[in-house]
């Protein structure tokens, strides 16, 4: 009788002595092969360092296909990680905003879902038996801390991608959107960045939106009092030039991103003031920054490039009785940009919107400058040199696809490293500016844009209203323009490295569709069966072998 007490008493102990372990030592192991449920340290530090508490309303909830499935479970999944790793700050819950009792209870949860900055997603579905329905979903969520709320949209990831690509793409930016949002509710301090708008004849409105979004996440600061120089920034954005720089202007660049300064420039390589119907010349723009360019390893060329993935304009093209037909057509001086590079400035993002685009080149020369290009056009593309007409009457014509060899072009491109002051051998020491002078400094980043235009928003006239930045007025498109600047000042800026969780990969796995549908039966009766056979099996043998030892 003793042995059986001291054997279960011991088995207590053991099990409270692993409880305890527990309580003070915490760690998980990620098994999956793509460690989807391992993240950053960089997140990490995030949560264990939160000061305050963090409520995250999630509004993916509800009936869904496999696809939105999974990207709630995902959600799900990561915030309860979020909830460990912040000792409890963090907390979450999921509700269905389409589950209110009656219609006008339902439009007013939508309209206040609206209010709050999430967006709708007009769902499509087909459900077993064939049936198509039809539901609005809010694939976002709301976080807040004290006063503050900020909106995440969870839907994400480029449009041209198949629904399931697209979904896939979303659960791999889960981490860093919900995470970027945590960082601004918890984090003080902003950082600041610098405007060059001192060159440009773009209108403030078109510019609106871009300054929004930046103002949101950043203290921004306009160059209309023409600084001495750019230190204290912590990034630096030349808006869509079009005039020259002077070479005091350019010296003050160098000399901020030699010292370890972050640049993005927004510059087209040649000029088209206004297009008609029978054309108007494009011509080269000399912003007095090639031998700058030059000295960081690339060159902007004074080209246009046409490109049969393109964007499309309102164009007449003839009569219906006394009315003029107006039709949507391609103009290829409008590239969209779908082709980018593996970076978590661009993975996963929309297509790019363009105008008018330019192409860069790398060169050699510059030894500790690594170049990672960013942005690329498709593999059919037409060079124009400048001086060159253009005119809207070229989008009647039907490309011939021969025309269009030459290759891929690069209209973005990461300048990372050490930078050599273009100036160095050419400031005398009787210079006043020789005592402050750098001629090479601490490492720095730069983003060259071949296109001004991917920072200017559209207007709508009607409302004398901004629309928002990347807005295609023809087909209602919003591209991935805003997206793209954000991701770029975030790895310009972000020194504790949360960028990097948008490299996050997870492989999809899917199952054949067609076997699927054509052995249905057999799979159902097998998942339904075989688990029986299985129990019936086991228990059969442990019958027999009770019988044998008892027999």
């Amino acid at each position: 009788m003793k042995k059986p007490i001291l054997r279960f008493l011991a088995l207590v102990a053991i099990l409270a002595g692993i409880n305890w372990l527990a309580s003070i030592l915490f760690f998980r192991i990620d098994l999956t092969d793509d460690k989807r449920y391992t993240i950053s340290d960089a997140t990490k530090q995030l949560l264990e360092n939160l000061d305050k508490n963090v409520q995250v309303n999630v509004y993916l909830a509800g009936d869904f296909p496999p696809g939105f499935k999974r990207l709630e479970n995902a959600t799900r999944e990561m915030l309860d990680e979020f909830r460990t790793y912040s000792d409890g700050k963090l907390n979450f819950q999921f509700s269905d905003p389409s589950s209110a009792t009656n219609e006008e209870a339902r439009k007013k949860q939508y309209q206040s879902l609206v209010d709050q900055g999430l967006t709708p997603t007009n769902l499509h579905a087909t459900d077993p038996d064939g049936k198509r329905t039809e539901k609005i979903i809010f694939p976002g969520a709301i976080i807040r801390a004290d006063s503050l709320a900020i909106p995440v949209q969870l839907l994400k990831g480029n449009k041209s991608s198949s629904p399931d690509e697209q979904l896939n793409q979303s659960v791999e930016g889960l981490e860093f959107e919900l995470s970027s949002a945590i960082r601004l509710l918890a984090n003080p301090e902003r950082k600041k960045v610098g405007l060059v708008v001192s060159h440009t004849k773009i209108a403030p409105s078109r510019l609106s939106d871009l300054i929004a979004s930046i103002q949101q996440n950043y203290d921004v600061f306009l160059d209309m009092n023409n600084p001495s120089s750019y230190d204290g920034l912590d990034a630096l954005l030349i808006l869509k030039p079009d005039s020259a720089f002077s070479e005091d202007e350019k010296y003050k660049i160098d000399q901020y991103v030699v010292g370890g300064g972050n640049a993005m420039f927004f510059v087209d390589g040649a000029k088209v003031d206004s297009v008609n119907l029978e054309g108007t010349y494009a011509q080269p723009l000399d912003l007095n920054l090639s031998d700058l360019f030059f000295r960081w390893g690339t060159r902007l060329n004074t080209n246009l490039v046409k490109d049969i993935t393109c964007a499309q304009i309102l164009l007449n093209v003839g009569t219906m009785g006394d009315k003029p037909e107006i039709k949507p057509m391609p103009w290829r001086f409008f590239p969209i940009l779908n082709n980018i590079g593996n970076h978590p400035v661009t993975r996963n993002i929309n297509g790019i919107y363009t105008r008018f685009l330019s192409s860069l080149d790398t060169v050699g020369g510059t030894n500790g400058i690594q170049k990672t290009a960013l942005l690329m056009t498709s593999p059919y593309t037409q060079v124009v040199n400048t001086p060159a007409i253009v005119g809207y009457n070229e989008a009647r014509k039907q490309p011939d696809p021969s025309e269009y060899n030459n290759g891929v072009k690069i209209a973005g491109l990461l300048l990372e490293g050490s930078f050599t002051s273009l100036f160095q051998n050419r400031i005398l020491p009787g210079d006043q500016r020789s005592a402050n002078f750098k001629a090479q400094g601490t490492p720095g980043k730069v983003i060259i844009f071949s296109d001004g235009d991917i920072i200017v928003n559209d207007v709508d006239y009607k409302r004398s209203a901004p629309l928002p930045l990347g807005y295609d007025r023809v087909t209602g498109l919003t591209y991935g323009n805003k997206d793209l600047i954000m991701h770029a000042l975030d790895y310009l800026t972000d020194a504790n490295g949360l960028i990097s969780t948008r490299n996050k990969q997870v492989s999809i796995r899917q199952l054949d569709k067609i076997q699927i549908q054509e052995n249905k039966k057999f799979w159902q009766g097998l998942n339904l069966l075989l688990p029986l056979v299985l129990i019936g099996l086991f228990g059969g043998v442990r019958h027999y072998l009770r019988l044998r030892k008892f027999a």
